[in-house]
């Protein structure tokens, strides 16, 4: 990326005015989000023009398809074949980026609009999460808005939450579930004891998993905006290569049905904390306590947990994707550029964010669930705890079911808080005993 323009452009038209009239609106990509946000403003414009202290009006999009019918009138927009020449309409004071990606046009059109001095709102944490200290940069440089309350977590306020909610506090730690399609997944195969792949079939049959589910069921997409939320919780720039990332492939039917019985529920959960070392990121499925909140947010919501060091524990939950509660956190951005509210990108000043050193993954320290397939026979659970005991592990519980002489049966183990290194180094070692028989099954356990 080339380094910021440094000459302040000429934003005596397009910064938006606070004297009634009405701001005018380009919005690029009408897929679910951007019909959503167009639907949103026809059929709630008396109330959000009142919140606004002014209309709220669509002038102008970009869409690939102009013949779809997307359910509002769209003959009076100025259309845009080039998302990025929205960056350049006269009529535009903001545009709205839900075009999604990284990269190509998505980015190409934010930095565009910033330059022309023109507030942007995006729902892409993609973007945000792979340059956003770029990005934030930029518009600190231009002296620009740019809001992204739809990126992270649908129609929860997680964004203003962290940003300006809880600004007076330290924060400590930031977790949540941020992808509803793995929560269905795993609600689905807990509450009808189901495998993985039946699960994910069904979810893709009925739109709630895309028909290339990777992004979200690899831990992707939570991982972009954990990054998100870790900027802003910790004061730091945006570091995704940071982040630790697992998704939900390995869960199985089996490891739900033994982390109940433990007394536990296995959600795939982003998880940010402050160290003495530094700031942990990371992204993988964890048993959590039955009696947790976090536990019984089921199905497709989402939910995100900050502690802080005077308000305590904040738990906010809704729906974090679809058309009407991303629609309303893209609304709600808009509503505070038409009333002249301004923040920081990260919530402070470029210069002020600190470059704390992010722990890695084998720096983690807790307790752990492991799950072996081994041969019943004698002398099997003395070699694996023998081998933990090599690695200065002790056990908190063990859990086995019945007796096959010569068959494989399952053996649970919990564990007391130790190093990830020192448990990885144990597995290795025991995934190569004979008598397991097939690779462990390691989720770790967070006491939420």
């Amino acid at each position: 990326m080339t380094a910021p323009d440094r000459a302040a452009p000429d934003r005596s038209v397009n910064r938006p005015r606070l004297d009634g009239q009405p701001l005018s609106i380009a919005v690029a990509g009408l897929g679910t989000v951007g019909a959503g946000v167009l639907k949103l403003l026809t059929d709630n414009a008396g109330l959000v023009a009142a919140r606004a202290g002014r209309p709220l009006v669509v002038g102008a999009v970009s869409a690939r398809d102009r013949t779809r019918d997307r359910g509002v009138p769209l003959g009076a927009l100025r259309w845009y074949d080039d998302p990025v020449a929205l960056a350049a309409d006269p009529g535009t004071d903001v545009v709205v980026e839900l075009i999604g990606g990284s990269d190509g046009p998505a980015r190409a059109l934010v930095e565009a609009a910033l330059r022309a001095g023109k507030p942007v709102v995006t729902a892409n944490k993609a973007l945000l999460a792979v340059h956003g200290a770029a990005i934030a940069e930029l518009a600190e440089a231009l002296g620009v808005p740019l809001a992204f309350e739809a990126a992270v977590a649908g129609g929860i306020p997680a964004i203003k939450a962290l940003r300006e909610g809880l600004a007076a506090n330290r924060l400590k730690r930031v977790a949540g579930i941020l992808n509803g399609t793995c929560n269905y997944i795993l609600t689905v195969m807990r509450e009808h004891k189901r495998e993985f792949a039946e699960v994910l079939a069904e979810a893709q049959a009925l739109g709630y998993a895309e028909a290339d589910p990777s992004f979200d069921i690899d831990g992707v997409d939570a991982a972009h905006k954990l990054a998100i939320l870790a900027a802003l919780a910790f004061g730091r720039p945006v570091d995704f290569a940071a982040v630790h990332v697992e998704g939900i492939r390995e869960v199985s039917a089996l490891d739900i049905a033994l982390a109940e019985e433990l007394g536990y529920r296995i959600k795939l959960l982003g998880l940010a904390a402050r160290t003495e070392a530094g700031i942990s990121t990371r992204v993988h499925p964890c048993m959590v306590p039955a009696a947790a909140p976090i536990a019984r947010v089921d199905g497709v919501f989402n939910a995100v947990v900050a502690e802080g060091d005077f308000v305590g524990r904040v738990m906010l939950e809704g729906r974090g994707a679809g058309a009407g509660p991303t629609a309303s956190a893209v609304v709600a951005d808009l509503i505070d550029i038409a009333r002249g509210r301004h923040t920081p990108v990260w919530g402070a000043a470029g210069g002020t964010l600190d470059a704390v050193p992010a722990v890695p993954m084998e720096k983690h320290t807790g307790a752990y669930y492991l799950r072996l397939m081994v041969l019943d026979r004698p002398g099997v659970i003395a070699d694996v705890t023998g081998i933990l005991r090599d690695h200065a592990i002790s056990l908190e519980a063990m859990l086995q079911r019945g007796r096959a002489p010569g068959e494989a049966v399952p053996v649970v183990m919990t564990t007391h808080d130790c190093e990830e290194a020192q448990m990885r180094a144990a597995l290795a070692r025991i995934a190569a005993l004979g008598s397991v028989l097939e690779k462990p099954a390691l989720i770790r356990i967070e006491p939420l």
